[in-house]
């Protein structure tokens, strides 16, 4: 749909979404999207670059889905993340160049430098961590939602995982328990797929990951991914519902992942007009074009918005690369056991 055809679908700008955040929050949505893209393109050069050693899982194509999400969350709700993380730690609020240290194993990092990509957690704003078992931080964010329950306070704790999580027991277990206790938690699936390189089509005995969510009496809603007011609509009245002691919901984000699994994924079981296909429906060219075409934005205030997040992550690299190198002596600290004796 053309910029004219968007203004003519909707021409007093009706969508809640669009009624709800005034231009500065929507201005700001795009610049998150910006960022997490950025920090992720700076990610893979410095990667590449020999900067940054391991593997990271990149979610190039699924910003809408992390910044939808989080645009109605508070300070004091909680998130629990996957191995393909960065972007909802922007989305919840974190500093870039925090992000990059943790990246770069320095002591300046979320982390001290000891989590790297997979296990960015920033507890200050609510994200409870990334987690590099798949489905493992769907249970956690189940205890986080009891404790909320148990403190009788109205925020909520929301769940990101990806489609070949939900076929783990540990997914099953926890909506299970979620529902029968009327816990204030939504489960956000972004279905990009493939679980690591195996289709959807092979691995579930469903079509959707939504309609799992009828299994546990809950509701279970399919939205496009790569829109960000068809994610926020969905978590607005998820949110809504957990918030007034309705219990949970399931949203599945239909999204795509341009980039590999992991850097070591060469894509042989894709083909090259799918990934063409899935990066010309980009969910950030999308909100531009929404943007301008409602009067919101401008193509040059786009442009600004833009070159504000590129000059945002070239500043936190730089911070990253002159961090402090953790020393050898303290390679034990914060390790521990429990004794239970």
């Amino acid at each position: 749909m053309n910029v004219q055809a968007r203004r003519e679908a909707d021409p007093t700008n009706q969508r809640p979404f669009y009624r709800q955040f005034q231009p500065e929050a929507l201005q700001d949505a795009l610049r998150r999207m910006y960022l997490i893209r950025r920090f992720e393109e700076g990610a893979e050069d410095s990667y590449m670059r020999g900067l940054i050693h391991g593997t990271m899982h990149l979610s190039i194509g699924q910003e809408a889905s992390a910044v939808g999400s989080c645009m109605h969350l508070r300070k004091t709700d909680y998130i629990t993340s996957t191995h393909r993380g960065h972007g909802h730690c922007i989305a919840k609020g974190a500093d870039p160049k925090l992000m990059f240290a943790e990246f770069f194993g320095k002591e300046e990092g979320y982390c001290r430098g000891r989590g790297g990509s997979m296990h960015i957690a920033d507890v200050e704003s609510g994200n409870l961590g990334a987690n590099g078992i798949v489905a493992g931080g769907i249970p956690i964010a189940v205890g986080a939602a009891l404790a909320i329950k148990k403190q009788k306070r109205d925020d909520v704790a929301v769940s990101f995982f990806g489609d070949g999580a939900s076929n783990e027991g540990a997914f099953h277990e926890a909506l299970n328990m979620a529902s029968i206790w009327k816990l204030p938690v939504v489960f956000v699936c972004e279905n990009n797929k493939y679980g690591m390189s195996v289709s959807t089509e092979r691995s579930m005995a469903v079509e959707h990951v939504a309609d799992r969510a009828a299994g546990y009496r809950m509701p279970g809603v399919i939205v496009d991914g790569n829109r960000i007011e068809d994610v926020s609509e969905a978590v607005m009245e998820a949110t809504a519902r957990a918030r007034a002691g309705e219990g949970p919901s399931l949203i599945e984000c239909k999204t795509y992942r341009i980039r590999g699994h992991s850097k070591s994924d060469r894509n042989r079981y894709r083909s090259k007009e799918e990934i063409e296909e899935w990066a010309a429906k980009d969910p950030i060219r999308h909100f531009e074009l929404e943007l301008i075409a409602r009067g919101i934005l401008d193509e040059a205030q786009v442009d600004t918005i833009r070159a504000a997040a590129e000059q945002e992550i070239a500043e936190a690299i730089d911070f990253a690369r002159e961090g402090t190198d953790p020393t050898p002596d303290e390679v034990t600290r914060d390790v521990y056991t429990v004794d239970l004796a």
